[in-house]
Parts: structure tokens; sequence; C-alpha cells
């Protein structure tokens, strides 16, 4: 049986800014995976110069690491982005929200330094199947 994945708000939730639940329920998982901080180089070590290469790429990247372990951005739960500048925090949301198609895993976005500083952006994630 495949795990069911469905977003949750509670009553007097207050309103939230993008696309995102309040929380996840995940039922009857069989197998979780935990994608480690994906970068936004390309596998043939290429940097894009601009925030939405940048993020694009890391989709990708996650969606490499998902299709290795036979799942799809379906199997998102969890998805933290840890962004370099509050600045890009609108694009953000929008390279997200288009990737995601109206999929809706549990968010947190993070402002912070970031390993390499040509990085302007690293998402890591938790997918159930």
């Amino acid at each position: 049986m495949a795990a069911t994945i469905r977003p949750l708000a509670g009553d007097g939730s207050p309103p939230v800014e993008g696309s995102y639940p309040q929380a996840v329920e995940v039922t009857a998982p069989t197998r979780w995976l935990y994608l480690s901080g994906q970068i936004p180089v390309a596998p043939d070590g290429s940097l894009a110069a601009d925030f939405t290469g940048q993020c694009d790429q890391v989709w990708t990247n996650i969606e490499t690491q998902l299709a290795a372990a036979g799942m799809t951005l379906d199997n998102l739960v969890k998805v933290t982005t840890f962004l370099s500048d509050r600045a890009y925090a609108l694009e953000n949301r929008e390279v997200r929200i288009r990737r995601l198609a109206g999929r809706q895993p549990a968010l947190t976005v993070i402002v912070t330094g970031i390993f390499d500083e040509a990085w302007l952006v690293e998402i890591e994630a938790v997918a159930a199947a």
C-alpha cells in the first residue's frame, strides 16, 4: 500500500502567503527518503549566474534523487529551503510554485549563509512512498 500524503490546516490557523500547507499528514508509508541539501550545481559542474537558474537546477537535482528511489515530486512531504538573501524570497516562491505544480509539501524557508558563497539557494527534503 502506498503512502497517502494530505495537506492540512487546523481550525484557527493563520493565513499563509504562497502555496503551502500548515501541516502534512502521511499515512501508511512503507519507505522514507531523506534528501541531503541539494545544491545549484549541474551534473557538468556548471553554476547558473542568476537565482532563477540556480533554483531551477536545485529542483532538477531533487527530481533526480527522487527518481533514483522510484519517487517523484508527488512523494515530497517536507521541504526546507535555505536562501542566501531574503531578497530572493519572492523569486524562490515563484520557482517553487511552478516546479511543484500544485503539490503542497510542508515548507520552511530559512535565510542564512550557505556553504559556498556562489550558491544562492540550497534545498533539503523528505519524501514518503
